[in-house]
């Protein structure tokens, strides 16, 4: 005799605010996935528990097509996280699962570990001396690593050494000097490890206050200047977490700063670490969730959706540069990965540590009030010293190429010095406008209310919020004239003019544009370790965590972009980034010395920019924000709609704030009228938003439960494309 079915709701990936609950003849457990019907189409589900029954009857319930787990893929501590998640930021829960799983398991595959190819030198390889390929650097570089690697290297380990690693393999393969091998898991570091450097007084108190705290949740902010070295107090507290037989997860805010970690978490733990970020293809993502789920990668070290990745026994979260936006999901589930991580720390009863040379300014009210423990680094490690600062009034110096001459006088010493340089210009391209000098036309984005940038060596004008690319135009389309300049400067236009300052120079580029390669920026950031550049010039993926000891000069240029933004924000992002690119000066034993090319020298920020004053900058910003009643003094909700017709996403609005009044929200809650985006018209679609206010969190959260489900189920929602931004980062 059969068993009678069994109903169980399932979290299917759809924008629907709701469970579905289907049929099945054997015992399932919340966490497993299944393969559902849904509609004429079927999806991939997640179990999340059984029901005595359901609100239609038991005709009308499909049965579930396959089980695909015999037991939990998302552990219950998790699937626990992931439903708070998706009350918190008021999103379908279907879609908030689907997100934390990697790319396979939400196309049903096994989460099977696949083999891992690794390379390592043959007999006759390793009697190779490399001083012989002097002619053949990016092979010279190969055969080196491959030495000092006795379990061999994979193929993201490879890219990290030489741009160039594909042509470099194929080469030292033909030679018979390297051959590969299956590995179930990444090598490990062999050998002897280094020694630890020894912690400054600083370092030694964060540590053990730290460690005192391992037995529950304790949220702590590492405030350290930067080179204070924040790194080396996370890599002892994981040292005595390992100690536990426990597992660290520690979160980076890019990519890039994901490749130089992994370096030195190897140096450090003969450990196997998990990596998760989206630069990995779906088999290498799955196989690191699975290893580190499984409990067999102490480490797990990833970019923001990593933060949902189950663990065996998790020990410490590490949250680095938890100030950086990046954090923050933008589209689709808007989740914030800092936040959820001090959430999920809360959960597991584990201590945190939120770490940055410039906090948030949600966090440091935080440990103001005393809900985090603050913990200061005042000072740079060894030697070091924080850079001295000068503003150079823009108002009275004459730029050439955007360059004044005290920066380029500046250049010109360190040169001599043998000394490195960083311009940082957080605008890529070579101008930010095409521009007829007759008439003053400037080339438009036909999609966005956006000027296109011209990119000289590709010989295009490109909109760097749409991608769209036009070629560049040479006779202006609305006086028929040919006096046509490029106006402002960019990455390219700077790269340009140092290349006609200093023709001896060595010069490295670094933005999104010169680094879309893969392994394109470890091998840019290789040679500038190795001495082999001079000056780099980039945007903010110069500021993150780069530690460059030969570099004493950095010049800001255009500074005064952001200090009038029209986010509430704007301010702080701005003292934040270039606090953060300032301290890439003077990390060793040398001076370092930072150039502010502004308009503006006499605004407060670059005061206390000047002093290393970032407790000057969070109060006065702090004040500011308690006068105007904006976070961290209130709580906010952006409602965005977008839709290619006119004025539709606007209508919608109107019609939303209409319903969200019916509601009568509670009291403090504020809805405020609905208005275009700053930009407008983006890609072709045209842009509103509402804000809604509120002093007090909860009252917030109760009206938007009920507002957006409601919301979801009105036909006049199906006009355009919306979403709910709790907690936003951005307000445009």
């Amino acid at each position: 005799m059969s068993a009678a079915p069994r109903i169980y709701q399932v979290a299917v990936p759809t924008p629907l605010y709701r469970a579905f609950d289907y049929l099945a003849t054997v015992s399932l457990v919340p966490g497993a996935r299944v393969q559902v019907p849904f509609g004429r189409r079927e999806m991939i589900g997640v179990v999340l528990g059984e029901v005595a029954q359901s609100e239609l009857p038991a005709s009308r319930l499909k049965a579930i097509t396959q089980p695909l787990d015999a037991g939990a893929i998302l552990p219950p501590p998790i699937l626990a996280l992931l439903r708070w998640a998706a009350d918190y930021y008021h999103h379908p829960l279907g879609e908030v699962i689907h997100t934390a799983l990697p790319v396979r398991l939400r196309k049903g595959r096994a989460p099977v570990v696949g083999g891992v190819k690794v390379w390592m030198l043959t007999h006759e390889g390793k009697a190779v001396d490399p001083q012989t390929l002097k002619r053949a650097p990016a092979q010279k570089h190969m055969l080196e690593a491959l030495a000092a690697a006795a379990e061999g290297l994979n193929a993201e380990q490879l890219a990290k050494v030489s741009q160039r690693s594909a042509a470099a393999l194929k080469a030292l393969r033909s030679k018979g000097w390297v051959s590969s091998h299956q590995r179930d898991s990444p090598p490990v570091t062999n050998g002897n490890l280094p020694s630890a450097p020894e912690l400054n007084p600083g370092q030694k108190s964060a540590v053990t206050a730290i460690v005192a705290k391992l037995d529950g949740f304790h949220p702590f902010l590492l405030h350290g200047v930067t080179g204070s070295g924040k790194t080396e107090v996370y890599l002892n507290v994981i040292e005595q977490v390992l100690a536990q037989g426990r597992q660290a997860l520690v979160l980076v805010p890019e990519i890039s700063l994901t490749p130089q970690l992994v370096v030195r978490f190897e140096r450090r733990f003969r450990a196997p670490i998990a990596v998760l970020h989206s630069g990995l293809n779906e088999q290498e993502r799955l196989s690191a969730w699975v290893r580190a789920s499984a409990g067999r990668a102490p480490i797990v070290l990833g970019t923001r959706s990593a933060v949902f990745t189950p663990l065996k026994n998790t020990g410490v979260i590490v949250v680095d540069e938890e100030h950086d936006a990046s954090y923050k999901q933008q589209d689709g589930f808007r989740y914030s990965a800092r936040d959820v991580a001090v959430m999920r720390a809360a959960r597991e009863k584990i201590p945190i540590i939120l770490g940055s040379a410039t906090p948030s300014l949600e966090s440091l009210k935080n440990a103001r009030q005393r809900t985090y423990t603050l913990i200061e680094l005042p000072e740079r490690t060894g030697s070091a010293v924080m850079p001295q600062v000068r503003l150079l009034d823009m108002r009275r110096l004459k730029p050439s190429e955007g360059l004044s001459l005290p920066l380029r006088e500046a250049l010109a010493d360190r040169l001599k010095k043998g000394e490195q340089s960083i311009l940082f210009l957080n605008r890529r391209g070579f101008s930010p406008v095409w521009m007829c000098f007759d008439c003053g036309w400037v080339a438009p984005c036909k999609r966005c209310d956006a000027q296109l940038t011209l990119h000289q060596k590709k010989q295009k004008l490109l909109c760097h919020h749409c991608g769209a690319e036009q070629e560049v135009a040479q006779r202006c389309p609305s006086c028929r004239g040919e006096n046509l300049h490029p106006l402002g400067e960019g990455t390219e236009r700077v790269e340009g003019a140092l290349e006609k300052f200093f023709p001896q120079a060595r010069i490295e580029r670094i933005d999104r544009d010169s680094t879309a390669r893969r392994g394109a920026l470890e091998e840019k950031l290789r040679r500038v370790h190795e001495g082999e550049a001079d000056i780099l010039v980039g945007t903010q993926m110069l500021s993150k965590g780069h530690d460059f000891p030969n570099v004493t000069l950095v010049g800001i240029l255009n500074a005064d972009q952001g200090l009038y933004g029209t986010d509430f924000r704007s301010s702080e992002r701005l003292f934040q980034l270039i606090m953060q690119v300032s301290g890439r000066a003077g990390r060793a034993d040398k001076p370092g010395e930072v150039l502010i090319q502004t308009w503006h020298p006499d605004h407060p920020l670059f005061a206390a920019l000047q002093r290393h004053d970032f407790h000057g900058f969070a109060e006065f910003a702090l004040n500011e924000r308690r006068e105007t009643g904006y976070p961290p003094y209130s709580h906010l909700a952006l409602l965005r709609a977008e839709s290619p017709t006119p004025g539709a996403a606007l209508e919608f609005l109107q019609e939303a704030r209409t319903l969200a009044v019916r509601l009568s929200p509670g009291e403090g809650v504020q809805i405020l009228q609905p208005m275009a985006a700053p930009m407008e018209r983006r890609a072709g679609r045209y842009r509103a938003q509402l804000l809604v206010q509120s002093n007090q969190r909860a009252p917030l959260h109760e009206f938007l439960g009920q507002w957006v489900r409601q919301l979801a189920e009105a036909k006049f929602s199906k006009k355009v494309r919306w979403s709910l931004d709790v907690d936003p980062a951005e307000m445009y």
